[in-house]
């Protein structure tokens, strides 16, 4: 059996508008392995939501359409599914944590009712039964007092506990692959450490794949296995965290990081912010979407979008920039600049 438990290839989305045709993902592709992590990180408007989105097939359709591509969950097709068959798997084998616990949770129904809800449509447990399990849930997701909890609604949870009742619901089927967006927004430096060592531990008991949306890059660091970079709908570069991290190879990565503070060197270094702003995706841009920001452009980058070139040396580090290739000029403050992470 393939270690790969999730494959997208080519996923394009559109979105119809009063103002045009937004292409929000464009061509993007990435796999999942069983039992890790793959973070996918960049700013915000990048397409990382809607990708995630549309693989679950909860995007509003219209004004959103999938325009292409094909995404398999051990090896079954789940892309645009009706939405009969699309609830067989959506919950079941897959989880999704949203991005804002504090507007993803029903405020009429107790945090109790709406895990055992779960329970019941897709286990066929009875209510007794669902609100037993429910209350093991927020147990294992380290919530004290839990049987009291259950009978409470989302109001009365702060923003870290509203975080781990929708960690309990998402594992109330005991999903393969569990979908995290951006699940530590809006909680202080020390929740988040908290919900990020839990979905670890999690990670390890259940042994679930988990596919991690941020722009935190620090979090990415803590928690992913390989990371997959996007701009303007599309995944720049990708690889293992240390390929991200210390071989940086397209410029965008390094200015992401650039732009990261640090506690080494020097203190009165100054952060170096990416400049300008990213494409308008109602007319992407016909060369690469980087092509304006990008301190390294050529000629050719404007006219002609960059395939994707697997890095020498390395099976999986990837990057979509023509700097990879044989005929670019060697950039020597590009290479330095990635050498100098490593250090």
């Amino acid at each position: 059996m393939s270690d790969r438990i999730l494959e997208v290839d080519n996923l394009s989305v559109e979105f119809a508008t009063y103002g045009g045709t937004v292409k929000a993902v464009r061509g993007v592709s990435f796999h999942v392995n069983r039992g890790e992590t793959l973070a996918i990180v960049g700013e915000s408007g990048c397409g990382k939501s809607v990708t995630v989105q549309a693989i679950m097939g909860i995007i509003p359709m219209p004004p959103g359409k999938i325009t292409g591509g094909s995404a398999r969950l051990n090896g079954k097709d789940i892309l645009g599914l009706p939405a009969k068959q699309a609830n067989q798997f959506r919950g079941v084998e897959i989880g999704m944590i949203f991005q804002d616990p504090m507007t993803s949770l029903n405020p009429t129904m107790t945090i109790g009712d709406q895990i055992s809800e779960t329970l019941m449509v897709h286990r066929g447990l009875s209510y007794k039964d669902a609100s037993a399990l429910a209350v093991q849930l927020l147990d294992k997701t380290k919530i004290a007092e839990a049987a009291k909890r259950a009978k409470q609604y989302p109001f009365e949870f702060s923003g870290g506990m509203l975080q781990r009742a929708m960690i309990a619901q998402s594992l109330a089927c005991n999903p393969a692959v569990l979908m995290a967006d951006e699940p530590t927004t809006a909680l202080d430096v020390t929740i988040q450490a908290q919900i990020l060592e839990l979905m670890a531990e999690l990670q390890r008991t259940e042994n679930m794949s988990i596919i991690l949306i941020t722009h935190d890059l620090a979090v990415v660091a803590r928690m992913a296995d390989r990371v997959a970079v996007m701009y303007a709908g599309q995944i720049i570069e990708s690889g293992s965290v240390d390929d991200i991290f210390y071989r940086s190879s397209h410029p965008y990565t390094l200015g992401l990081k650039e732009a990261m503070p640090s506690n080494k060197g020097d203190r009165d270094k100054k952060l170096s912010p990416i400049l300008g702003s990213p494409p308008d995706l109602f007319h992407p841009p016909v060369g690469c979407g980087y092509f304006a920001r990008c301190p390294y452009a050529m000629k050719v980058c404007e006219h002609q979008q960059p395939p994707e070139y697997l890095l020498a040396g390395d099976t999986t580090h990837q990057a979509r920039c023509w700097l990879q290739h044989a005929g670019a000029p060697v950039n020597k403050r590009l290479y330095q600049t990635g050498a100098n992470h490593a250090d």
